[in-house]
């Protein structure tokens, strides 16, 4: 009787158990950032607070398009990750919400700057530079010299050897395109594009891939943000990277609560949560990212680059970050490079 009575109270105690959890209710995240990262915070916010997570992946352009379609009715809580200009322009057209985290006071002034230029609708939660990825065994069997300026990858001994994104879908890609408007002036940025495109042998869809393409031997150099190289270099993988001599550009990658959401409630608590050391080192430590963490108790990562070593352009956030400037840009590349023949 009494063996009976302890596995009923057991039972009872793990049906309150799994009742509480339930009772937290759910939040559907957004998540713009690579998908071991997106799994490892999904997870551990799951586990830390017992509300169930709905995690979907999608680089940043794909999920900006996804919060316009989805404006009336939206299906995302909170978006989690990609880069800040996407995050300005869902801000601009009224996409995301206003909230001011307690943990403000933790952060970097970088992401603050994202937190003002947003006028409370986003925040940074990582940074990360522009440069490029190469494959140190493709470029020795090739005959090619690691890159180390702007000027260099448009040489025609690069000729399709190289990967980068697709504007349209990656906001790894915009933000390149933006940072040579920034470094050359428009007219000369558009008409350096014209000159790397026989170079480029594929726009991927994500930020990520050419930089995958490039540790898979698929192709010799990426344009990608470098700490996406440096993972890569960790795991195993012949690849390194350098940052243009000239300058370059770098994100600040952000989150914002959705607009309209029906779990605001369960949307700030993620929000809070992923500004916290603890969340921000799982980039790291669950995810094998290298950005600089926002919150600035959150170490950086070994071998992780920092920006503070690199030549960086003053790169205008909040102009870049304007929809109406992003889809001008945007039709231009469309126009002028993205239809050019291959």
């Amino acid at each position: 009787m009494k063996i009976f009575k302890t596995a009923l109270l057991a039972s009872v105690a793990a049906f309150a158990s799994v009742g509480a959890a339930q009772a937290q209710g759910q939040l559907n995240l957004l998540c713009s950032v690579q998908v071991e990262w997106c799994q490892a915070i999904a997870t551990n916010f799951q586990k830390d607070t017992g509300i169930t997570v709905n995690m979907t992946q999608k680089g940043s352009g794909e999920s900006f398009a996804q919060l316009r379609a989805e404006k009336d009715n939206p299906k995302a809580d909170v978006w989690f990750g990609g880069t800040g200009d996407p995050h300005l322009a869902a801000a601009e057209e009224g996409l995301s919400d206003t909230y001011k985290s307690a943990l403000n006071d933790q952060l970097q002034p970088w992401a603050l700057r994202q937190y003002d230029a947003s006028k409370g609708r986003s925040i940074g939660v990582y940074s990360g530079a522009v440069g490029f990825g190469f494959n140190t065994e493709l470029l020795k069997k090739k005959n090619l010299e690691a890159p180390k300026c702007w000027a260099d990858i448009i040489k025609p001994a690069y000729k399709g050897e190289i990967q980068v994104a697709n504007p349209n879908s990656s906001g790894t890609a915009y933000v390149i395109i933006a940072t040579l408007v920034q470094l050359m002036g428009e007219q000369q940025a558009f008409d350096y594009m014209k000159k790397l495109h026989p170079n480029i042998s594929a726009y991927a869809r994500s930020g990520t891939g050419p930089i995958k393409a490039v540790a898979r031997g698929e192709t010799a150099v990426s344009m990608s943000f470098v700490h996406d190289a440096v993972t890569e270099s960790n795991a195993g993988f012949p690849v390194s990277y350098s940052t243009p001599c000239e300058g370059t550009g770098f994100e600040i990658g952000s989150m914002s609560i959705i607009k309209g959401t029906r779990n605001v409630a369960n949307a700030r608590k993620f929000y809070d949560w992923a500004l916290g050391p603890e969340a921000q080192k799982l980039g790291y430590t669950r995810g094998g990212q290298l950005q600089m963490p926002s919150n600035k108790a959150t170490p950086l990562p070994p071998g992780a680059p920092d920006l503070t070593k690199m030549k960086l352009v003053e790169y205008d956030f909040v102009k870049y970050g304007q929809a109406a400037e992003r889809r001008r840009l945007l039709a231009k590349w469309d126009a002028e490079i993205g239809s050019l023949p291959r």
